[in-house]
């Protein structure tokens, strides 16, 4: 994987990590339907997708 393209999944990452914690902290809603997606872990998920991405980039920098 490129340097670039791992960039952009890097900022993607970032995003939507942000994007889901933010759905996550949202109030609940009784009177309509439940939420279904688990905003919480996706944002987890996300969040640890990050974590590898900064690990990748560090060692290609170190490497290169």
């Amino acid at each position: 994987m490129g340097v670039l393209t791992a960039v952009a999944v890097l900022v993607a990452a970032i995003g939507l990590t942000a994007l889901f914690g933010w759905l996550g902290a949202r109030p609940v809603k009784l009177m309509s339907a439940p939420r279904l997606v688990p905003y919480r872990i996706l944002m987890l998920f996300t969040f640890a997708l990050s974590v590898v991405m900064v690990a990748y980039l560090l060692a290609q920098l170190k490497s290169s």
